[in-house]
């Protein structure tokens, strides 16, 4: 058993790691501002192998990582419609958050850490494959910030300090922080919904994808390889690569009921990567196991029975407007220190 500090702890796939990580044994320190509520890691109250810190990122110092033998640092304002919200806080949070982690982590002794990384980071890929040793072209800030963070992480590893960067696929499935702006999950709330799904950008677009149980596999993966394999070293962590307009035939054919797609011409979203995940399997023994029909099915499931929230903080980018537009109403109106 070790002692791993979680950032970004009630998060998408941060829940599903904590919850990965008690069940293989691990002491788990989750960290998060918990922007969405604590009510995903409510399992984990009174669990002794669990403590839960509510703390930004950017204000955790060396005692925060004292008697721990790792870090999974998963903390950012994700994905890239949300960067784009307030690029200098993108920055703030997704580069110099992340690094202000590895960098106190290391600091503070710390062996092991591991970046969240994102396979955004390709943009608009200039090869019809993408490995890791492929050229980047990052399009968005949510990317180039995830990118500058992930240089610099690896920048500092040492004989001391192992630092791995797994840069992840367009992630989908059942989560209990669930998102619904991540493509198969909305395809399938929106079929669910209105019996539709619309295809932007005429659905030619390749992405690669990953079930979150699988990213939280590749990190308990990670942890428990000899640091000689894994120190300095990024890896693409996904299942396939798929065309988006697919991706709407595929979640038409696993529901059961008609659901009509319509194809748009264009879109804003200009990203277009089709990635390899052969590295991974390689050198650390990880593949992804979990299929995207899985993934439609369970969240069908889900909202069928009711038991899945739809709602605002669903959404990324518009929870994180939300608050900013509660903070700048709350600041209106407070006077002396006081609301009302």
């Amino acid at each position: 058993m070790s002692k791993v500090m979680v950032t970004g702890a009630g998060g998408y796939i941060g829940t599903q790691l904590v919850r990965d990580l008690v069940k293989a044994g691990h002491e788990v320190t989750a960290v998060d501002r918990f922007f969405f509520g604590k009510e995903p890691l409510s399992e984990f109250i009174g669990n002794k192998q669990v403590t839960i810190k509510q703390k930004d990122i950017r204000d955790l110092d060396q005692s925060d990582f004292k008697g721990h033998d790792a870090v999974c640092d998963l903390a950012c304002l994700s994905n890239d419609p949300a960067g784009e919200i307030d690029p200098q806080l993108t920055y703030q949070i997704n580069r110099d958050g992340r690094i202000h982690v590895a960098k106190t982590a290391k600091q503070a002794g710390v062996e092991k850490y591991i970046i969240s990384s994102s396979c955004s980071v390709y943009g608009k890929g200039e090869e019809p494959q993408l490995s890791e040793t492929s050229q980047t072209n990052p399009i968005s800030v949510y990317a180039k910030s995830t990118l500058e963070a992930e240089q610099q992480n690896l920048s500092i590893a040492d004989n001391n300090f192992s630092v791995t960067a797994l840069r992840n696929a367009t992630v989908f499935g059942l989560s209990t922080r669930m998102r619904f702006d991540l493509v198969v999950n909305l395809m399938t709330l929106t079929a669910f919904q209105k019996g539709r799904i619309i295809v932007m950008g005429g659905g030619m677009q390749w992405r690669p994808l990953v079930h979150l149980s699988d990213v939280s596999k590749a990190f308990v993966t990670v942890l428990g390889v000899e640091e000689e394999k894994i120190n300095k070293e990024v890896f693409n962590i996904g299942l396939d690569n798929f065309q988006i307009k697919n991706l709407a035939y595929l979640v038409r054919e696993e529901l059961p009921f008609p659901v009509e797609i319509d194809l748009a011409p264009d879109d804003a979203d200009k990203r277009d990567y089709n990635v390899v995940f052969k590295k991974a399997e390689e050198i650390i023994g990880f593949k992804a196991e979990v299929g995207v029909r899985h993934g439609i099915k369970e969240i069908y499931s889900a909202l069928t029975s009711g038991k899945v929230d739809v709602g605002p903080k669903t959404v990324t980018v518009q929870w994180y407007r939300n608050i900013l537009e509660a903070k700048d109403l709350l600041d209106t109106v407070t006077l002396d220190g006081r609301v009302i």
